[in-house]
């Protein structure tokens, strides 16, 4: 809370507006940035709008040359084709220039092949946008956001540098969001695709308080 003072003296408590910590259910932030295309080996530039219409996953990563970074970026691109054949999109993004993309993906092993895109956050504004900005480190934390074709967060992952993000859950959980999106049912915990959905959009009034009719422990741990 704030206190002004009006002409007279009097004074005024003024209640600051903060945003929320999470992005889910946010608008993707507006964004243009420098970025290197490892598919073509070119730089390129890359912006917010690029996503319109688009299932797009925006994937933030701590710094090139680390040691948990390459595994990850290594496991999307090993998942590329999946998601592609999701029509989804993927922007990995750093606070590294895209000279350092370049030579990063160059010199990597495990980087051989890289399809990805990524993104350079060089004046740290994309990172800030969404909210995971280490400001006294001049980093990003492992953030992760997948976003439906309306440019609407739906799930985000944030995690500290320690330890690595899973693909396979991931992936699973870009099937789930799709997969309610166009059903309007909706998709108990460990859903995977085949297996039994909760049809709340039929079904509301009888499911309630009776989910165990539908669907047993046995079949969500499967």
């Amino acid at each position: 809370m704030q206190e002004e003072k009006t002409e007279n003296g009097n004074q005024l408590v003024k209640e600051e507006k903060t945003m929320s910590s999470t992005m889910v259910r946010q608008e993707m932030p507006k964004f243009t940035m420098d970025a290197y295309d490892a598919a073509t080996g070119h730089f390129t530039t890359v912006s917010s709008d690029d996503y319109k219409g688009k299932w797009a996953v925006v994937c933030f990563y701590p710094a090139d040359f680390t040691f948990v970074c390459p595994t990850e970026i290594a496991a999307m691109n090993a998942k590329y084709d999946e998601f592609q054949a999701l029509n989804t999109e993927i922007l990995a993004v750093s606070v590294d220039t895209k000279f350092s993309h370049k030579r990063f993906v160059e010199t990597e092993p495990i980087l051989k092949g890289l399809k990805l895109t990524m993104g350079a956050d060089g004046n740290q504004e994309v990172s800030r946008a969404f909210g995971v900005l280490i400001e006294e480190e001049g980093v990003a934390l492992r953030g992760r956001f997948l976003f439906n074709p309306d440019g609407i967060c739906v799930a985000q992952e944030v995690q500290a540098d320690s330890v690595g993000r899973n693909v396979n859950e991931f992936l699973r959980q870009v099937q789930a969001w799709q997969h309610a999106t166009k059903t309007g049912e909706v998709c108990p915990a460990g859903w995977r695709p085949g297996k039994k959905t909760l049809p709340v959009n039929t079904d509301t009034e009888k499911m309630t308080g009776r989910v165990g009719d539908y669907i047993t422990i046995e079949e969500i741990l499967n």
